[in-house]
């Protein structure tokens, strides 16, 4: 019976190790308001958000080795990994788990992803993860 309560409050502790609030660093360009949003969007789920005006962004993107392909209006670091654009904070906690990806990323400002909310209208996109070698694979689809 001890064994059994000891594990219990061992998944407990876990668990709210894994609730804890993880930092984020946010790059974005001074003159973007959608990247406020996404930054509140990351506040309200938890996240802490060190915010970053950058006036030089294509720079910080080629230092984190973000492909054009995959740009975005903002760039945002976590735990060594790059988060490029309005990613929701659920594939970013994703992100987190996996080692297998150097990087997640949501192409342009998709209408409807977080921060580029306009009323009800939602365009579909996908959520892109880049391995260490550099390939593209699907990780998410809205």
């Amino acid at each position: 019976m001890l064994r059994k309560h000891l594990l219990t409050l061992t998944l407990l502790a876990s668990a709210g190790l894994a609730q804890a609030a993880q930092t984020i660093d946010v790059y974005r360009d001074p003159n973007c308001g959608c990247c406020k949003h996404w930054i509140s969007h990351l506040r309200d789920n938890g996240f802490t958000v060190n915010d970053h005006v950058e006036p030089q962004m294509s720079a910080v993107k080629q230092r984190l080795g973000v492909a054009p392909r995959l740009a975005s209006c903002h760039t945002g670091v976590i735990d060594g990994k790059f988060v490029e654009g309005h990613v929701p904070a659920e594939q970013i906690h994703a992100l987190l788990a996996r080692d297998d990806l150097k990087g997640i990323a949501v192409p342009g400002m998709p209408i409807g992803s977080p921060g580029m909310e306009m009323g009800d209208r939602k365009d579909a996109y996908q959520v892109i993860g880049v391995t260490h070698d550099g390939q593209d694979v699907q990780v998410a689809q809205y």
